[in-house]
């Protein structure tokens, strides 16, 4: 999995690359230690009391795993908000060969392996802004969301989007290619080609750009079960386009707010209220599995290989169209 030793200290080659010694960092500690108190500035600065114990925490990502219930080895958690992230639990570190996934710490034997994406929801509310602007503008007349109107035209659409294939880098990109240069194309276009088409078309896009970082992640850990959040999640045609595409069952938590819930539970292990952060389980309330279609799977499969294949051929390119953009 790793072959650099893990000794939970600072990382001398990063230390020397940054030209700092230990002595100007804070000591590593876990994320359920407690800071007993606080200085009389902070506690004045912040309005609380001397005594207020502070509980180190973890980062957004962590928490959001830990969330949904994806805190075992094998349980992706996928996030897609206005940018996206895959995350899967692992035992060991596992750093990518390559530099194309992060890999942190969460708690004892859990380690987080996956990676981020620039382009979630943000490409969506550009197609409502620059290429539905009259529908969104009647939506709103409507007091309609002018996205549920999108998704509901996008649902006329066949699986595929009649062969329509979009790449979503339209903010540059993190995983898989960490390209600012990155931008977005638009391939298989007709005369026939909708404005419907290009809306599910871009849901479909996003989703397997994901699925190639989830793809990257089976050389840490296969992936066995998938927990879903993310403001995607109010869309049932995206939730199945997920699971699609994916070709995984898909749970998705009734309440948004994981990593919320994760801080929360994460400071009653430390305070001594609970023994375990599986107890988080219980307090994830109702849930919904999405089944995934065996026949879209296979139509999208034949899709993400054209689409994995036509990013590796542009990705030489993208400087060039960048330097041409500016």
């Amino acid at each position: 999995m790793c072959n650099l030793p893990y000794n939970f200290d600072w990382e001398p080659v990063a230390l020397d690359y940054a030209h700092i010694t230990r002595t100007q960092l804070p000591p590593l500690v876990d994320t359920d230690a407690v800071i007993d108190g606080l200085t009389p500035v902070a506690a004045s600065t912040l309005g609380l009391a001397p005594t207020t114990k502070i509980i180190m925490g973890a980062s957004d990502g962590a928490l959001s795993n830990l969330g949904v219930g994806a805190d075992e080895p094998g349980v992706a958690a996928i996030t897609i908000g206005t940018s996206g992230a895959v995350r899967v639990m692992t035992k060991q570190p596992y750093l990518d060969p390559e530099g194309r996934l992060f890999c942190y710490y969460v708690a004892p034997h859990h380690w987080i392996v996956g990676g981020p994406i620039n382009n979630g929801g943000q490409v969506f509310r550009w197609v409502r802004d620059e290429l539905f602007t009259t529908e969104s503008q009647t939506a709103r007349a409507n007091q309609q969301d002018p996205y549920d109107q999108l998704t509901a035209l996008a649902a006329t659409v066949p699986v595929g989007a009649h062969g329509l294939l979009f790449h979503p880098y339209l903010s540059g990109e993190r995983a898989p290619l960490w390209n600012a240069d990155a931008r977005g194309s638009l391939l298989g276009v007709t005369t026939t080609t909708t404005k419907a088409d290009i809306a599910r078309a871009v849901l479909e896009g996003i989703v397997m750009n994901l699925n190639t970082v989830l793809q990257l992640t089976a050389a840490a850990e296969p992936v066995h079960a998938i927990r879903a959040t993310g403001g995607f999640a109010r869309s049932s045609l995206w939730r199945q386009i997920l699971t699609d595409v994916l070709g995984q069952p898909i749970t998705i938590p009734a309440s948004f707010e994981s990593s919320c819930l994760a801080a929360a539970v994460i400071g009653l292990k430390a305070l001594g209220h609970i023994d375990d952060l599986t107890t988080i389980h219980a307090m994830i309330g109702a849930t919904e599995t999405y089944q995934p279609n065996a026949a879209n799977h296979q139509l999208y499969h034949q899709h993400q290989v054209v689409f994995d294949h036509v990013t590796a051929q542009l990705a030489p390119l993208y400087h060039e169209i960048a330097t041409l953009n500016r």
